[in-house]
């Protein structure tokens, strides 16, 4: 989770929503990401929706069966079902989103009738993940 913080750190200083993505497979980070939405001008250019692409083409395989997410926020709807259709093992996840996030906190992908099941761990480093959100917005409140 530290270096999905890190990532987010990136995305925050590059004026982005501050959301850091890693995946793991076999002990081995093989994405990293972090928000680009306005940088790229695209509204599925999340951190989660990136890293996903990166480590499909690492693996060279649409399924990342053995993979774990480690993100700094709930994902999204979008993103929650990007994660099923790749199939990943497990998101672990810092800070819930009450607003969107789809694995428990406004809605869950789990519940949901689908092919695929996510493990998911939540609230880990929590409160530096929240903190980083919370600094961001308050500063863009301020301009």
């Amino acid at each position: 989770m530290r270096q999905a913080l890190k990532q987010a750190e990136y995305a925050f200083s590059e004026d982005e929503v501050p959301v850091g993505a890693v995946i793991v497979n076999n002990n081995r980070v093989i994405a990293r990401s972090y928000n680009q939405v306005e940088k790229l001008k695209d509204p599925t250019a999340h951190a989660e929706m990136i890293a996903i692409t990166q480590a499909a083409s690492f693996l060279q395989s649409k399924w990342l069966e053995k993979c774990r997410l480690y993100v700094t926020i709930e994902p999204c709807s979008m993103c929650a079902g990007a994660l099923v259709l790749s199939r990943i093992d497990k998101v672990i996840f810092g800070a819930k989103d009450p607003k969107t996030g789809a694995f428990g906190s406004c809605q869950d992908i789990n519940r949901l009738k689908l092919n695929h099941k996510i493990k998911v761990k939540n609230g880990v480093l929590q409160d530096e993940c929240a903190a980083m959100l919370s600094e961001f917005f308050k500063k863009k409140r301020k301009k």
